[in-house]
């Protein structure tokens, strides 16, 4: 029996990042890459404790997210990305609680959000364009989908991230 490794990235911390491929690829690698960053981008998605697994097309999700509606919304954003086949939706629902939350005032996540940009050289032309109630935007250039990743999974390492945005230009596309 032939054993097959799937491209696997976790999308809870520490950043993993993916190989840098182009969308010309379509490969396993590129479809797994851009699905966390959609995940991670979408919007009433908490997508931070996620697995995607990609073998020849075939899309595994797997972890927790807070609601059913999540859970749907992921689904359906990850079946309209180029070179997906199928989805397999194993995704668990475990609401958080309240007491679970971190309120930080935005000016204290876009000090630290910058910060782990300005660590990065890799990341040197991404920026944090504003942070309002949570919400992180980022702009700039990248020069792949997987810096794109590396910077939006940086911004979601920051207590009192409550979403991320993304505006970057990558170079790759």
């Amino acid at each position: 029996m032939k054993l097959r490794f799937a491209h696997c990235l976790l999308l809870a911390f520490p950043l993993v990042v993916a190989p840098a491929v182009s969308s010309a690829d379509g490969s396993d690698a590129w479809i797994t890459t851009k699905a966390k960053l959609t995940l991670l981008t979408t919007d009433d998605v908490s997508a931070s404790d996620v697995n995607v697994d990609t073998v020849d097309g075939s899309v595994t999700l797997h972890g927790k997210v807070e609601s059913e509606a999540e859970k749907q919304k992921a689904e359906t954003a990850i079946r309209g990305l180029d070179g997906v086949k199928e989805v397999k939706n194993l995704l668990q629902v475990v609401p958080e609680s309240a007491e679970d939350r971190v309120e930080v005032a935005d000016e204290r996540i876009e000090e630290q959000v910058e910060k782990l940009l300005d660590a990065d050289r890799t990341l040197e032309d991404v920026d944090v364009a504003s942070v309002n109630d949570g919400v992180v935007l980022l702009s700039g250039e990248s020069e792949s989908v997987a810096s794109e990743l590396k910077a939006v999974e940086a911004a979601w390492k920051v207590d009192g991230v409550k979403r991320v945005k993304s505006e970057i230009e990558t170079r790759d596309e």
